[in-house]
Order: C-alpha cells, then structure tokens, then sequence
C-alpha cells in the first residue's frame, strides 16, 4: 500500500455529517425558544448519565490495569541471552529544535544496541534553518542521517515520519520526539518483547513515558501526575482489554512491514497516534504496553502547554469524525463493546471537555443564587444522578490523580493533586481552543516548544 494513502482527516466533515450538525442546532434552538425547561431537563439528564458511563469506564480500566498480565515484560537474564538483533529504525521529526538537538544525539548515542544495526533518520523541514545549521554542523555517527524535507502542505509531524517510512531499512521502526531520553534498553526489550507475543495478533508495543522533571511548577506536578495515572492505571487496562488505544507520539515500537502494510501515518491528523492506534483495533489487531521508559520534558509553561493540549485534543475531534463518518461500517470493525469504548474515549474525552464548565457554572450559579429555576432543571431522578456524579464522580478521579502520584513515588506532588480542579479548568480552555481550530485550521500544528528547563534532571 502507498504510504500516506490511508483514509484521512484532510477534510473535517463530510456532507452527512455537516447536514446532521446543521439539523441538530436548528432543532436545539426551537427546542429552547418553545419548550425550554423540557429540552434542559432532557440535555442535563442524558450528560449526567453519560458522565456516570464514563466513570465506570474508568474504573472498569483501572482495575484491568492493576488486575491483568497488562505489561509486556523483559527480564535481565532475557536481555543477556546472545541473540542476532535486527536492523532497527529512529525517525526523529524536528522543528525549531536547534536548541535540544546535541542532547538529543547524545540520547541516542547511549542507547545499547549495536551500532552498526541503527538507523537514526533525524527529520528536518527546509524552511527551519537553525535547526538544519546546527545538524550539519555536529560530528553524527555514520548511523545517523539528515533529511532536509521539502516544502510541503500540511505541516505535520505525520507527513515528517511517513517521509522516514519511506526510507526505513529496518526491521523495526520508533519515533522518539525532540526531548525524549529513551531508557537504554528499550530497543532491545522491545525486539525481545515482540520474540514473546502473537504477531499476527500484536502489533504494536507501546512504552511508558514519564516526565524528568515533575517538580518544576504546579503545572508540571498535575501534568505528571495525568501521565502517572494514564500510563499506570488506564492504557495498560485499555491495551489488556483489546481496545482502542490512543497511542503516546513517541516510543510506540512497530515492525515496519506492518506499518507500511496499512499507509502509515494520516499526515493531516494532528494526533495522528490517537487516529494510528483506532486504526489497528478496526483491524482486530492489539497494541500492548511495554514495560521500559521513555522520559519527557513536562511542558511548564501555561501558554506553551494550551497550545499542546488544543493540538491533542483536536486530534481525537478529527479521529472521531472520521471514524464516524461510516458508523455502521465502524460498528461491524470494532464490535459492538470496542465501539461503545470508541464513543466514550475517543469522543467522550473532548466532549466531557466541552461540556464541563457548564456544569461548574451551574453548579456555581446554585450555590450562590438557591434560584428556583437551576433547581427545577434537577428533578429527583436527575438530581440523584447528579449528586452520584458529582460527589462520587469527583471522589473517584481526585483519588485516582492520588494514587497516581503514589504509584510514581512523585510522594511530594500528592498534595497538589487536591488543587487539580484548575487543571481540568486549563483542560477546558484547550478544548475550545480546539473546537476552534476545527473549523478555521483543522490541520494546523500547534508546535510545542522544548528545551524550557535542563534535561540533566534526576530520574530515579
């Protein structure tokens, strides 16, 4: 198959789905000018169950995550058995990133693999002069090569790796982001790991990322903290399970056949590894978790980090309306339960996103004012619905975003955790920053930048 050829978000919409939107807010507006309270009652009602779904879910995941073989693991004595390694490739996308790349070389240079079996492609847009400048100009071992891309539209990072796809030599392929400072091992644990599953089954093994520096600001604190529990005690129960997974943008370990196979990357999604991941459990395949890690930069500068999480959040927009754009088609791929976790996951994450602050402020607005028309809003059964969601609902995730930081030994940033309510206020923020861009600049990039704080960062 052509790489680049997969079925894609380079339109938003298509013409039943734009009808559908069209109808939908015509009939909210003549249901709110005509039978007001009713069609409020009704919404409220059918978000608070929705709500009470998704925290299931989420307890449902976090269980299979503690409870089921959920990591792919490799021991010591696996590792030093004598074995012929395969030719492996690095695709490295860059932009703008003059200032992290000799550490980002230095990263790779220490990885332990045999040399002579890497293949680093570092990937570099013509327009980015620094960057280039600063590639050419350091001493890269023979294993590396430069790769200067063209003009091109759109400016993704999908369409930079699908460029490496295209000139990969090895057996196995990984991205690894400008930042990232791969644990040593984690080639080799994951051309062990890929000896222990099914690959006709499995097909991708995803590692664990983590932050170096989770103590840098609150920010960083709740920002770890959201990585310690998705990586921990949501994806290893999502990948167990067989579900769709929202693949991390970097570490994700693939035979290179494979992604060929299916055209790698869709270069106008800009969560492409959210898109990669529903794509391989359409196809009845599975990802699993590897147990290695790849440490990050915890973005810790607010503006920086809304532009990133916009870019993040748009992307599941862009996945799920092409995913539904033939539901029942999508219905027989997936099945009945994995396409019930792809309305809740892929599209109950931005739409819990959107619809949040309406909730606070009518919560907020009760509080204050005891009006009689918020709590007709509520009759019993709603009302009791609510309350489960809101005082059960916000137990569960603050107790969660708890233990997630227990589970990280990140012992002093708990406390934090009871403040996290502002960070899902910021998560909100970038979801309308998204909803935006869906429309006027759907395939935009968002670059995030890195290299705010030192990467000698302690991470034990």
């Amino acid at each position: 198959m052509e790489i680049g050829s997969v079925q894609d978000a380079r339109r938003t919409f298509v013409p039943w789905q734009i009808a559908f939107l069209l109808f939908s807010l015509l009939a909210s507006a003549v249901a709110l000018i005509f039978w007001t309270k009713e069609y409020l009652v009704v919404l409220i009602a059918l978000v608070t169950f929705y709500y009470i779904v998704s925290m299931g879910f989420k307890i449902y995941l976090t269980f299979l995550s503690l409870g089921g073989p959920s990591l792919v693991r490799v021991s010591e004595e696996e590792l030093k058995v004598p074995r012929e390694w395969p030719i492996y490739t690095i695709a490295v996308p860059l932009y703008r990133e003059a200032n992290v790349l000799p550490e980002l070389v230095r990263n790779l240079e220490a990885l332990d693999y045999p040399k002579e079996k890497l293949q680093v492609i570092l990937l570099l847009e013509e327009d980015d002069e620094g960057t280039v400048e600063v590639a050419r100009s350091l001493n890269l071992p023979d294993y590396f090569e430069l790769f200067v891309i063209p003009a091109h539209q759109p400016k993704t990072k999908p369409y930079a790796v699908n460029e490496a796809l295209r000139r990969a030599t090895g057996e196995f392929f990984v991205i690894y982001d400008a930042e990232d400072r791969p644990e040593i091992d984690q080639l080799k644990k994951a051309v062990i790991g890929f000896a222990k599953v099914n690959r006709d089954e499995v097909v991708c093994l995803q590692s664990r990322l983590e932050f170096y520096n989770p103590d840098t600001n609150l920010l960083t604190r709740w920002f770890a903290d959201e990585y310690a529990t998705w990586f921990n005690l949501t994806l290893p129960g999502i990948a167990y399970s067989g579900k769709p997974v929202p693949l991390g943008g970097t570490s994700n370990h693939f035979a290179t056949e494979f992604l060929r196979s299916i055209g790698g990357w869709d270069a106008y999604n800009v969560t492409e590894d959210c898109e990669l991941g529903v794509r391989i459990a359409r196809m009845r395949k599975k990802t699993l978790v590897l147990d290695t890690i790849t440490w990050e930069e915890a973005n810790c500068d607010i503006w920086n980090w809304i532009r990133q999480r916009s870019r993040w959040t748009k992307g599941f927009m862009q996945t799920y309306l092409v995913y539904m754009r033939n539901p029942v088609t999508l219905f027989r791929d997936l099945g009945w339960l994995n396409f019930l976790d792809f309305q809740i996951l892929i599209g109950g994450t931005p739409f819990c996103l959107l619809v949040n602050p309406f909730f606070w402020a009518i919560f907020v607005a009760w509080v204050a004012t005891q009006a009689s028309f918020i709590e007709a809003l509520f009759p019993d059964g709603v009302y009791y619905l609510g309350m489960i969601s809101l005082v059960l609902g916000n137990f569960i995730f603050i107790y969660l975003a708890l233990t997630g930081a227990m589970f990280r030994k990140q012992y002093n940033n708990v406390k934090y955790m009871l403040l996290v309510y502002a960070y899902w206020v910021l998560m909100s923020v970038g979801a309308y920053k998204a909803l935006w861009q869906l429309f006027f600049r759907p395939s935009y990039w968002e670059k995030t930048r890195h290299g705010l704080i030192p990467t000698s960062t302690e991470t034990d």
